[in-house]
């Protein structure tokens, strides 16, 4: 079994569910997927490192990777581990929701590995509409980085590629909705 068959098996026992539910878009949905499920798994957050790893490797002169809390954190993490082991750094980030409360109000954890001009790659475990990728896209480019494209473990292909696209940026998904799903939709 490949390391994307192991990470699709892990995702549709933990991370997926028929039932309804309303997005963070405001859309309903038949079905929720919790990325951080698989993503905070040994294995699953593991195989999620590497393959997210390859996928923003696919961006030339990538040097980090992050995206918004909570759901990016341990993708950042696990990527910026796989890439190390096989003798590529790459550092992570985490992008707030909201600017910290005190100190120096920063909007970056993991700042002073990025500075002005790094080549990044925003991960995500989901996409929908693309809003929380864009989001992450203007605030990584306001903090002075240059951002190369946006990864996501899932899209859920209801028009965030289309919407991110748009906004001229790629988009690399490890699993399309349709993939995961079947018939199960």
């Amino acid at each position: 079994m490949t390391d994307r068959e192991r990470l699709k098996q892990i995702i549709m026992e933990l991370s997926y569910e028929k039932r309804r539910v309303t997005l963070a878009s405001g859309r309903e949905s038949d079905f929720y997927f919790d990325g951080k499920q698989t993503t905070l798994h040994a294995e699953g957050g593991f195989l999620v490192g590497k393959l997210f790893y390859q996928a923003a490797k696919e961006f030339a002169g990538v040097q980090a990777v992050g995206g918004i809390t909570l759901g990016a954190d341990p993708i950042a993490t696990a990527t910026s581990i796989a890439a190390l082991l096989d003798g590529n750094p790459l550092h992570a980030f985490i992008i707030r929701k909201e600017p910290k409360g005190h100190g120096t109000g920063q909007w970056l954890e993991g700042r002073k590995n990025l500075p002005a001009g790094t080549k990044v790659v925003i991960v995500e475990d989901v996409v929908t509409t693309g809003g929380s990728s864009m989001k992450a896209v203007r605030r990584a480019e306001e903090e002075g980085l240059t951002v190369l494209g946006i990864v996501s473990l899932v899209d859920r292909e209801e028009g965030g590629r289309e919407n991110i696209e748009a906004e001229g940026y790629a988009l690399k998904a490890i699993f399309g909705r349709k993939e995961l799903t079947g018939d199960l939709i």
